[in-house]
């Protein structure tokens, strides 16, 4: 059965990737931060409802923030695929917070590209991106449009597509 493991599993992207995930037959594995207990309702929602959660449906404490944990982590779940839906996506937040939003948003996804490159270099990796990392692009935007973030979290997350499409050529991830 393909393993999955997903970053941001309790937010609203991450509870409908792991639903579709599990109806396909996958192992779901998750990275809850202990700060979301508060803001787990889709995910608690999907463990009780759903027929696969009690035995394909795994949750594990980690943190963007920390590397050791992502390594460990993607060690021991040696996922198929990993999706990583993690973020601090609040704007303002990250104007209040942009040493935190870089920590999480952008050097994030590095320390897991870097244990996926440890430990599970076969798996296929999926970075979610933002209309944030076109900012004050004029409309209609489409895939030649020119990135200009004017936020924190936009550059955070243009910094994080740029370092997975370098990992995907410098490494064949």
């Amino acid at each position: 059965m393909p393993r999955a493991f997903i970053t941001g599993i309790t937010g609203q992207d991450g509870s409908y990737l792991a639903e579709l995930l599990l109806d396909k037959g996958y192992d779901v594995h998750g990275l809850v931060r202990r700060s979301s207990s508060f803001n787990r309702g889709r995910i608690d929602g999907l463990r009780t409802s759903h027929p696969r959660a009690a035995d394909a449906l795994h949750l594990h404490y980690g943190d963007m923030t920390d590397g050791v944990s992502l390594v460990n982590l993607v060690a021991a779940v040696r996922p198929d695929e990993i999706y990583n839906l993690a973020a601090q996506s609040h704007v303002k937040v990250s104007f209040e917070m942009p040493e935190y939003t870089a920590s999480a948003d952008a050097i994030g996804p590095v320390r897991l590209l870097e244990a996926m490159r440890a430990s599970a270099p076969q798996a296929r990796f999926y970075q979610a991106s933002t209309s944030e990392m076109f900012g004050a692009s004029q409309p209609p935007q489409s895939e030649s449009t020119s990135f200009y973030p004017r936020s924190p979290y936009g550059a955070a997350k243009l910094y994080a597509h740029w370092m997975t499409v370098n990992y995907r050529e410098a490494y064949g991830l």
